[in-house]
Protein backbone atom coordinates (compact mmCIF):
# COMPACT_ATOMS: atom_id res chain seq x y z
CA UNK A 1 0.00 0.00 0.00
CA UNK A 2 1.33 3.45 -0.94
CA UNK A 3 1.91 6.18 1.77
CA UNK A 4 0.04 9.16 1.75
CA UNK A 5 0.54 12.67 3.63
CA UNK A 6 -3.02 13.22 3.60
CA UNK A 7 -3.27 12.54 7.11
CA UNK A 8 -1.19 15.44 7.91
CA UNK A 9 -2.98 17.82 6.00
CA UNK A 10 -6.34 16.97 7.64
CA UNK A 11 -4.98 17.39 10.94
CA UNK A 12 -4.01 21.14 9.78
CA UNK A 13 -7.69 21.44 8.12
CA UNK A 14 -9.39 20.28 11.25
CA UNK A 15 -7.20 22.13 13.43
CA UNK A 16 -7.64 25.47 11.36
CA UNK A 17 -12.03 24.88 11.23
CA UNK A 18 -11.99 24.22 14.54
CA UNK A 19 -9.70 27.61 15.70
CA UNK A 20 -12.12 28.99 12.87
CA UNK A 21 -15.22 28.36 14.36
CA UNK A 22 -14.43 28.35 18.01
CA UNK A 23 -12.21 31.23 17.93
CA UNK A 24 -13.27 33.42 14.53
CA UNK A 25 -16.12 34.73 15.69
CA UNK A 26 -14.76 35.77 19.41
CA UNK A 27 -11.23 37.80 17.68
CA UNK A 28 -13.91 39.15 14.94
CA UNK A 29 -16.28 40.34 17.61
CA UNK A 30 -13.66 41.62 20.30
CA UNK A 31 -11.33 43.16 17.69
CA UNK A 32 -13.83 44.88 15.67
CA UNK A 33 -16.58 45.47 17.76
CA UNK A 34 -16.01 45.77 21.51
CA UNK A 35 -12.74 47.59 20.74
CA UNK A 36 -14.19 50.28 18.44
CA UNK A 37 -17.07 50.71 21.09
CA UNK A 38 -15.85 50.32 24.49
CA UNK A 39 -18.72 48.92 26.24
CA UNK A 40 -16.69 46.15 27.36
CA UNK A 41 -13.13 45.98 26.77
CA UNK A 42 -11.19 49.15 27.24
CA UNK A 43 -10.66 51.34 24.19
CA UNK A 44 -6.56 51.27 24.92
CA UNK A 45 -6.87 47.35 24.70
CA UNK A 46 -6.17 47.28 21.24
CA UNK A 47 -3.65 50.37 21.08
CA UNK A 48 0.19 49.67 19.64
CA UNK A 49 1.33 49.50 23.11
CA UNK A 50 -0.99 46.99 24.14
CA UNK A 51 -0.70 44.76 21.28
CA UNK A 52 3.15 45.09 20.82
CA UNK A 53 3.49 43.43 24.49
CA UNK A 54 0.85 40.79 23.75
CA UNK A 55 3.14 39.86 20.59
CA UNK A 56 6.10 40.02 22.44
CA UNK A 57 5.16 37.81 25.28
CA UNK A 58 5.61 34.21 24.26
CA UNK A 59 2.31 32.88 25.02
CA UNK A 60 1.30 35.75 22.78
CA UNK A 61 3.17 34.99 20.00
CA UNK A 62 2.34 31.20 20.17
CA UNK A 63 -1.67 32.14 20.00
CA UNK A 64 -0.64 34.45 16.95
CA UNK A 65 1.29 31.87 15.29
CA UNK A 66 -1.27 29.41 15.64
CA UNK A 67 -4.35 31.39 14.96
CA UNK A 68 -2.80 33.05 11.51
CA UNK A 69 -1.12 29.49 10.42
CA UNK A 70 -3.83 27.15 10.93
CA UNK A 71 -6.44 29.44 9.69
CA UNK A 72 -3.86 29.58 6.60
CA UNK A 73 -4.12 25.70 6.24
CA UNK A 74 -7.72 25.40 6.85
CA UNK A 75 -8.23 27.99 4.28
CA UNK A 76 -6.10 26.37 1.68
CA UNK A 77 -7.73 23.05 1.95
CA UNK A 78 -11.19 25.00 1.58
CA UNK A 79 -9.95 26.57 -1.91
CA UNK A 80 -8.43 23.10 -3.01
CA UNK A 81 -11.66 21.42 -2.65
CA UNK A 82 -13.48 24.59 -3.97
CA UNK A 83 -11.14 24.04 -7.25
CA UNK A 84 -12.09 20.39 -7.35
CA UNK A 85 -15.54 21.60 -7.64
CA UNK A 86 -14.81 23.83 -10.30
CA UNK A 87 -12.62 21.52 -12.49
CA UNK A 88 -9.39 21.91 -11.97
CA UNK A 89 -8.22 18.76 -10.60
CA UNK A 90 -6.03 18.11 -7.66
CA UNK A 91 -2.79 17.56 -9.41
CA UNK A 92 0.36 17.58 -7.77
CA UNK A 93 1.18 20.97 -9.18
CA UNK A 94 -1.85 21.97 -7.92
CA UNK A 95 -1.71 20.81 -4.23
CA UNK A 96 2.17 22.03 -4.53
CA UNK A 97 0.82 25.49 -5.21
CA UNK A 98 -2.06 25.81 -2.78
CA UNK A 99 0.13 23.96 0.21
CA UNK A 100 2.97 26.03 -0.51
CA UNK A 101 1.18 28.99 -0.31
CA UNK A 102 0.14 27.96 3.20
CA UNK A 103 3.63 26.75 4.12
CA UNK A 104 4.76 30.32 3.27
CA UNK A 105 2.08 32.01 5.21
CA UNK A 106 3.28 29.75 8.05
CA UNK A 107 7.09 30.55 7.55
CA UNK A 108 6.22 34.24 6.89
CA UNK A 109 4.11 34.47 10.50
CA UNK A 110 6.93 32.81 12.32
CA UNK A 111 9.81 34.98 11.22
CA UNK A 112 7.46 38.07 11.77
CA UNK A 113 6.21 37.01 15.49
CA UNK A 114 10.80 35.93 16.38
CA UNK A 115 11.61 39.60 14.86
CA UNK A 116 9.16 41.19 17.46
Amino acid sequence: MKRSHSPIFWLLFGAGGMLAALLGPALVYVTGVEAGGGLVVSPRAMDYATVHAFAHNWLGKGFLFFVVSLFAWHAVHRILCSLHDVGIHKTLPVKFGCYGVAAAVTAVSAYALLQV
